[in-house]
């Protein structure tokens, strides 16, 4: 797709202007992609960013407008060894997969995944047995999408005449149909670890558009990153029949800042202590009330199932925690602290807090750098290109940052009802630990 012929304009506060093309308006168009508007893409964030309010329909327009500039670094127009069909083959399943990669979202939070019901009742044939029997993702619920709604229809329609297929789609966002592999080889060469690690990777053009937007609309600096430098230095090494990622090494200091931004978001926003609190009363509605929000299976009816339906729902309902997330009497922090602390006896303390019939949840969660050794050691690494040594590396071997951060950040919280945090609190203090864990105000 040429950016300045036949394309719309949607201005965009992040990006500027994000092109979309008369088919993908289609797409975006569609009851499908507009339930994304009713879908908030950082859920409970704005009770602590109040500006947090923004959706996955942005957030999606936003990936797929970085997933066409990310490929364009990788494969100029006029000097690609693919081919002109082939170029804009791959190029528009790449930001169909982006465009489309949320659609499956639940309302208010990944929370709410707790609740989704078995994988066998979305009707996929693309799991096995014993997958059937297991609870199903977001993830599936996209899938689902695609295949079993008007949408797939909409795709063949508008892109099966340049060779795109919804399963294509598919297959790039979840894996889910490796019979489509072929369809990503060009000139002997297999294209789709490369494709994948565009969709979703250590360096995706998911984390390209949520990291300044979550950070945009949360007024905070920590998702900023020289997105154009990174972009204009990506490139793709063949190993074995198969392309991957690469990275010019001029780019490599950008690449850790990429890295750190997002280590920095999660700490900071994705795991602010309100957040999880909701969170946290969200399970815990869905646990006492399951009967209270069946989760559609039916693609229709799923349309309808956005935050302003849940909202409704929790508004209505009587289940005390629904009471507490409507009412914003969220749970209040106990204890936080980061690091093992392995001489604190965390459990004690929660043994006490019981024996005072303390009514308190905790949490924990470990924030990670990368992932990109468990990526890397499934088959799709990232390489760096010195091109002035002519020289080839995996990454890890040439950005020192994987050895800096190679341990997670552990946070663990304990939070209570309101009325027992003066009891609670006290109970700390016959559970020494030095330094001192926070006691926040």
């Amino acid at each position: 797709m040429n950016p300045n012929q036949d394309t719309i304009q949607i201005r965009d506060p992040v990006h500027g202007t994000i092109h979309v093309s008369p088919d993908e308006l289609k797409v975006v168009d569609s009851p499908v992609y507009q339930r994304l508007r009713g879908i908030k893409q950082l859920g409970f964030t704005e009770f602590s960013f109040p500006g947090a309010t923004h959706t996955r329909y942005a957030h999606s327009l936003g990936a797929a407008q970085m997933a066409g500039q990310m490929f364009d670094g990788i494969f100029p127009l006029g000097a690609s060894i693919l081919s002109d069909a082939d170029r804009r083959r791959l190029r528009q399943v790449v930001r169909l997969a982006m465009l489309l990669h949320d659609i499956g979202h639940p309302p208010l939070s990944h929370a709410s995944e707790c609740a989704m019901p078995l994988r066998k009742h979305l009707g996929l044939s693309c799991f096995s047995d014993e997958e059937q029997e297991q609870q199903a993702s977001h993830e599936d619920y996209t899938i689902h999408l695609i295949l079993n709604s008007e949408l797939g229809n909409l795709i063949r329609n508008r892109f099966g005449s340049i060779g795109v297929e919804p399963e294509d789609i598919c297959q790039l966002i979840s894996g889910r149909f490796p019979e489509r592999g072929d369809s990503f080889k060009c000139e002997g060469v297999d294209f789709g670890p490369l494709l994948n690690q565009m969709i979703s990777g250590e360096m995706d053009a998911d984390r390209m558009d949520y990291l300044p937007r979550d950070s945009y609309y949360a007024g905070v600096s920590y998702g900023q990153f020289d997105e154009d430098w990174l972009i204009n230095n990506l490139s793709y090494h063949v190993l074995d029949g198969r392309a991957y990622l690469a990275l010019s090494h001029r780019a490599i200091f950008a690449f850790e800042d990429f890295l750190l931004s997002r280590y920095h978001m999660f700490v900071s926003v994705y795991y602010h202590h309100t957040t999880v609190a909701f969170d946290n009363m969200l399970i815990r509605y869905y646990q006492e009330a399951a009967d209270e929000v069946p989760f559609p299976t039916d693609p229709q009816q799923y349309l309808e199932f956005d935050d302003i339906a849940l909202w409704n729902i929790l508004r209505r309902s009587s289940n005390r925690w629904a009471r507490r997330i409507v009412d914003r009497n969220v749970y209040r922090r106990v204890l936080d602290f980061g690091g093992e602390h392995k001489h604190f006896d965390f459990a004690g303390l929660q043994r006490a807090l019981k024996e005072k019939n303390v009514d308190y949840f905790a949490d924990e969660a470990r924030g990670v750098l990368s992932r990109y050794y468990r990526s890397a050691a499934a088959g799709n690494p990232i390489f760096v290109l010195n091109k002035t040594m002519d020289q080839v590396s995996p990454i890890d071997e040439y950005a020192k940052v994987f050895e800096r951060y190679a341990q997670p950040a552990r946070i663990t919280r304990l939070y209570c009802e309101p009325d027992q945090l003066k009891l609670a609190r006290s109970l700390i203090r016959d559970f020494p630990l030095d330094p001192q864990p926070d006691l926040p105000l």
